[in-house]
């Protein structure tokens, strides 16, 4: 039988994309790579001709950036960002971009098998049994504003631990002893990652590092007001709050409003993302910045590397964060 682009694929212990890319673009693979793909075909007497006929059936040079958020659209503001990183970077290769969420790509995979892309960008909580059924079809899959751990998949986060770090020793600065978080009900990288600075760093400042001033809720206004109205009828009530995000730190404000607390003289406030809502509220939030455009363009990076059969990319890449400090702490 003749050989095919499978069994080079094998012999070379490389993915079919990326012998591919060996032949017709050999520039975008590492000349390592590229050595054991053309010894790999030498050995099988795999013709030039027969693997530019089986990439001509192979290639796509598509990627798909799936944002895996409930209830999530790709105008949500944050992945909104990171996806203007993505289209960036894969308008300055040969990739064509497929934007979707997880949950119209999977309505979509009943009737076109996820658009014949050869990797995908996860944005967020993505679900492992998607996350399987991707590395079963062999794309590679890169993660982004998530890490999950025991499962070898590059990604990209912010600095979750570090952002914390920033807004508390900002609002330990000013005086406050008595801070509280409302901690969202994100993915359980980004949960933790919080959860830990704000008990570390609290105990390193002499603070009581009580669980009890964390309060766990749903990024949404009304829960986190509901859940701040709750800290703040005890009677050692915080004088300062942290927000999981800038749209719960928002939460704060409301409830604090409805107590007839001044903001920032009675309860300090914090949030994270630095959003378009900073401006919007008054006084204006202060904010932990998280760049999401270089997030994407970082996250298409390690995808490229994966399809070009990289080995010493990074596993885990963290892009530092930036505290904004604004009236309302």
């Amino acid at each position: 039988m003749n050989p095919t682009i499978y069994d080079v694929s094998r012999l070379s212990g490389v993915s079919i994309a990326t012998v591919s890319r060996a032949f017709s673009n050999p520039e975008r693979v590492r000349e390592d790579t590229r050595r054991k793909v053309f010894e790999a075909a030498e050995v099988l007497h795999y013709s030039p001709n027969a693997i530019a006929r089986a990439m001509a059936r192979q290639r796509t040079d598509k990627i798909a950036f799936l944002i895996c958020k409930e209830g999530a659209t790709i105008l949500d503001e944050f992945y909104a960002g990171i996806c203007t990183g993505i289209m960036r970077e894969t308008n300055r290769s040969d990739f064509e971009l497929v934007i979707s969420t997880a949950a119209d790509w999977d309505t979509a995979s009943n009737t076109s098998k996820n658009k014949q892309v050869e990797g995908v960008i996860l944005g967020g909580n993505a679900r492992p049994d998607m996350i399987a059924e991707l590395q079963n079809r062999d794309l590679a899959v890169v993660l982004v504003n998530n890490r999950i751990q025991g499962l070898d998949i590059p990604c990209v986060v912010s600095d979750e631990y570090g952002g914390v770090r920033q807004a508390l020793e900002h609002l330990i600065g000013r005086g406050h002893r008595n801070i509280a978080m409302l901690a969202g009900r994100f993915s359980p990288y980004i949960l933790g990652e919080r959860y830990r600075a704000f008990l570390e760093v609290t105990q390193a400042h002499g603070l009581p590092a009580d669980t009890r001033h964390i309060k766990l809720c749903d990024p949404t206004v009304e829960s986190a007001a509901e859940a701040c109205l709750e800290l703040l009828s005890r009677q050692d009530r915080p004088t300062a709050i942290f927000g999981g995000n800038d749209v719960m730190a928002a939460g704060a404000m409301k409830a604090a409003l409805r107590l007839g607390l001044r903001v920032p003289e009675d309860l300090a406030v914090t949030g994270l993302d630095d959003s378009s809502a900073c401006g919007m509220l008054e006084p204006e939030l202060t904010s932990v910045h998280i760049d999401c455009r270089r997030m994407g363009e970082l996250s298409v990076a390690r995808l490229q590397a994966l399809l070009a059969g990289e080995t010493d990319a990074p596993q885990v890449t963290v892009v530092p964060t930036e505290l904004r400090v604004r009236g309302s702490s």
